[in-house]
């Protein structure tokens, strides 16, 4: 890094800008942005007066898109690599031609193609130069020495050679070298017979290495700060959760609780951390992995950092994440219980979903479709009853057989759909879930289980009092284990922290955030009086100016798609003190809009570089929603593809857009 930044340089008002580094198109990228290109757009900002970069995650996710599902926590995505770089590619510049020609027109990058053209050439390339690479790696040499000093890129060429050398199934269904503990990895790494295939992967992460971190000086020396993501979790299928089994839970899966966008909850599957286990490793595997990033950027994003405070998790038979629970929390025990004066048959009530026989039929008929005959609905739930359920004495009353234990079992009967549907929205009809013998938590939608219904007034006032009093008790756990991490990860780099602290915030994030002078992020969109009448907006000018503002994020739709597609136009416009905004996007709109955010108290007022390049006209692709770079809850060749419309260069000759930009660093704090 260059001296041009001080550690005060973080404590200015900035404007800044989110790309991918995929989306950049450079004077040499070959159809998806390069490292490289990133000093030519760095440039860019310079004029436009943007102090901060922010980019999305670039570690290596294999042949999957998303940036957030990650192989490893520590190497470079080889996607991102520059072959022309290479001093070995200077006899293919003609397939690099090639490649250009194939992929430079593309709209958006397709992902796959590309990578494996990438990779293929890649190989040729190793192939040739195999003998002098083999020698650069010797103990001594500069290959060799790279390894020294970066020893987790052992564990990551294994990894990635057991990999492909299993179709890149998961590692959880390989024959062999599926559980592996430290010795296993250095007898795989020595072994002779491999080691050409392991120099392969480590002599992409030297390249890669060099270009990014040459490319990460030339920004600092401009002056500006390169902001990284970090992604709390990692993904289960990485080169971490294979070869430190010991730092994850790996029978739960992280997610998020229901909410109105997602009435199920969302089961993201990524183990959970054995935050006992990192502590009494004092935690080197997170301060080696901010030693990583700190070598090439200057503040980083903390990925849904309300994981550091508690996280909604499910077990693996799950499917949703509606039976989820907050880990750590205060469960409640049998003398709880005992004290609301419920006895064990009591417990079993609230507990265990109970099901009608009548309602078992009705829900079929209701559910099923179409037409149906009484033959098929009575078929069907015989099978239910035979397969699912048990009956309790003579009642007409049914509970699920203890073999099911969550919802993929119930799938795995192979019901009718409407039995099916059924059966998932029965199990969650419960007060309380026991996740271990003798402790409990209430399931999300408990107030609308059937057992719930059936307590009398006093009860419920005694059992709200109870879980009101488990939440307290939690909620200071959640404070005292977030500061305590996030203490950790401050102390351990010289970036600046930024959180992502979207979602049920509870009371003690701020907090804690505010203490460790971290900066939390506002989504206008989404900064509102949620509770109040109206759902009024929540003034620019009380923006924290410890936070981060933004108009829009990657999971969401750009400004002029909101503005066009989704947003209350008139309350919006009264919130910025302009009724006659225009109701269709323009660039006078784009204008408006950007300008009242940049006044925002925020430290940091960051925005898309789509919507940045909505102020003028040249730039606005046909449909608004091409412009997205993810759309959360699907999977397609669409999402995190995103390419600028043009290339760096291009975008550079446009004075009017440069100049509007600039003026937004010049806007004044709202009052």
């Amino acid at each position: 890094m260059g001296n041009s930044q001080k550690k005060n340089d973080f404590e200015q008002r900035l404007i800044g800008t989110v790309v991918p580094v995929g989306a950049l198109r450079g004077e040499r990228s070959l159809g998806v942005g390069e490292f490289p290109d990133l000093t030519e757009f760095a440039a860019l900002c310079t004029r436009m007066g943007i102090g901060l970069i922010q980019l999305l995650p670039v570690n290596d996710t294999g042949y999957e898109s998303s940036p957030y599902f990650a192989l490893t926590a520590f190497a470079l995505h080889p996607l991102y690599l520059r072959i022309g770089d290479l001093s070995e590619a200077t006899r293919h510049t003609r397939e690099l031609e090639q490649l250009g020609r194939q992929f430079n027109k593309e709209a958006r990058f397709p992902y796959q193609q590309i990578l494996r053209a990438k990779m293929k050439l890649l190989r040729e390339i190793y192939a040739a130069h195999e003998k002098d690479i083999a020698g650069r790696a010797k103990s001594g040499a500069s290959l060799g020495i790279w390894i020294q000093n970066h020893p987790w890129v052992k564990e990551y060429a294994v990894f990635r050679r057991l990999k492909e050398a299993n179709e890149e199934r998961s590692w959880k269904e390989w024959p062999n070298y599926g559980r592996v503990v430290a010795q296993d990895i250095d007898a795989l790494w020595n072994d002779e017979q491999f080691r050409s295939e392991h120099l392969f992967w480590v002599w992409l992460q030297e390249a890669l290495d060099k270009q990014f971190s040459l490319v990460a000086k030339s920004i600092a020396d401009m002056g500006i700060i390169l902001e990284g993501d970090l992604p709390i979790l990692m993904n289960e299928d990485s080169c971490d959760v294979w070869a430190h089994s010991e730092y994850f839970h790996g029978e739960l899966s992280a997610g998020a609780p229901p909410d109105m966008y997602s009435p199920d909850g969302q089961n993201w599957g990524f183990p959970t951390y054995n935050w006992e286990a990192h502590s009494k490793d004092n935690y080197s595997w997170w301060k080696n992995r901010l030693k990583t990033a700190e070598q090439y950027y200057r503040a980083y994003r903390i990925d849904h950092v309300l994981g550091f405070f508690r996280i909604w998790a499910s077990g693996r038979e799950h499917v949703s994440a509606a039976m989820g629970r907050f880990i750590p929390s205060l469960p409640v025990n049998q003398k709880d219980f005992e004290d609301l004066g419920f006895d064990q048959g009591r417990v079993r009530w609230i507990s265990q979903p109970h099901i009608p026989t009548g309602e078992v039929w009705d829900s079929l008929r209701e559910k099923w479709g179409g037409e149906y005959r009484e033959a098929d609905i009575g078929a069907e739930a015989q099978r239910v009853f035979t397969q699912a359920l048990d009956r309790v004495g003579n009642e007409e009353l049914w509970l699920f057989k203890d073999a099911i234990r969550g919802e993929k079992d119930i799938h795995a009967l192979n019901l009718h759909p409407a039995a099916t549907a059924y059966l998932l929205k029965a199990w969650s009809n419960r007060i309380f879930q026991e996740y271990e013998e003798g402790l409990y938590s209430p399931v999300w939608y408990y107030r609308f289980s059937r057992a719930y219904a059936s307590l009398s007034e006093n009860e419920r006032t005694r059992l709200e009092a109870l879980l009101e009093k488990r939440r307290i008790d939690s909620e200071r756990i959640w404070a005292s284990q977030g500061k305590q991490l996030l203490s950790v990860l401050a102390a351990s780099s010289s970036m600046l922290p930024c959180a992502e602290d979207l979602g049920a915030v509870p009371d003690c994030v701020p907090k804690v955030l505010t203490k460790l002078k971290i900066l939390g992020l506002r989504v206008v969109r989404w900064f509102r009086e949620w509770e109040d009448e109206g759902e009024p907006y929540i003034p620019l000018s009380a923006y924290p100016e410890l936070s981060v503002c933004t108009p829009a994020v990657h999971d969401s739709s750009t400004l002029r798609e909101w503005w066009d597609r989704e947003a209350d136009q008139k309350l919006f416009a009264g919130f910025i003190g302009v009724p006659s905004l225009p109701k269709v996007f323009n660039p006078g709109t784009a204008k408006i809009i950007l300008y009242k955010i940049a006044g925002a108290k925020s430290r940091f007022r960051v925005f898309q570089i789509q919507d940045l390049l909505h102020l003028s006209h040249r730039w606005y692709a046909p449909d608004p929603a091409s412009e997205r770079i993810n759309v959360p809850g699907t999977y397609n060749e669409f999402n995190w593809t995103y390419r600028l419309p043009a290339p760096i260069a291009e975008l550079a000759k446009d004075e009017d857009l440069i100049k509007s930009i600039k003026e937004l660093g010049s806007v004044k704090p709202a009052k």
